[in-house]
């Protein structure tokens, strides 16, 4: 369980517009000018139930190394506060969700960045049971620095994005 927001918090992150505005988009065509990941792993066959229950929970997050403030444990309609640090160095990234997939196949949700963000963007979870019985894990993510910080870490806020990512698609299936 992800501990969760205060309220005064949770009600300030809804209010606030997303700081980006091709909202929705990872469910297509990503929009120009924006750094994009999309990549995909293969789960067991017998892990859709799984995967799913750890996406939809936040699970995949907390196992990423993300501490998980959110409003609620349930992805629906969440706002999130997720928390990347080392040491004295602390980076926060509030986010709210902009779609969930539920689908009998398909499952997943996007969340977009919120103002405070060091990037600005949307990142699409979807795992998906194909017809032949396979199941993979998409994560399909177009983003652009939002903050100093973020422009002035460059190739490196690059490999940490990138390192996330890695993390987000083998944390499924534990």
């Amino acid at each position: 369980m992800a501990p969760r927001l205060n309220p005064s918090s949770e009600a300030e992150l809804r209010a606030a517009s997303f700081s980006y505005r091709e909202v929705g988009r990872t469910r297509g065509a990503f929009p120009t000018g924006y750094r994009r990941i999309e990549r995909r792993r293969q789960l067991t066959p017998d892990a859709f139930e799984v995967a799913i229950a750890n996406l939809l929970c936040w699970r995949i997050h907390q196992r990423a190394g993300l501490d998980v403030h959110a409003s609620s444990d349930v992805i629906a309609d969440a706002v999130v506060v997720l928390h990347l640090g080392w040491g004295p160095v602390q980076v926060q990234a509030p986010c709210r969700v902009v779609y969930t997939i539920n689908e009998a196949q398909r499952r997943g949700f996007a969340y977009g960045t919120l103002p405070g963000h060091p990037e600005a963007g949307e990142e699409a979870f979807i795992i998906e049971r194909e017809s032949t019985g396979a199941v993979t894990f998409t994560i399909r993510a177009f983003s652009k620095p939002a903050t100093a910080l973020a422009r002035i870490a460059g190739p490196v806020g690059h490999w940490v994005q990138n390192r996330i990512t890695d993390r987000y698609l083998n944390s499924a299936e534990k």
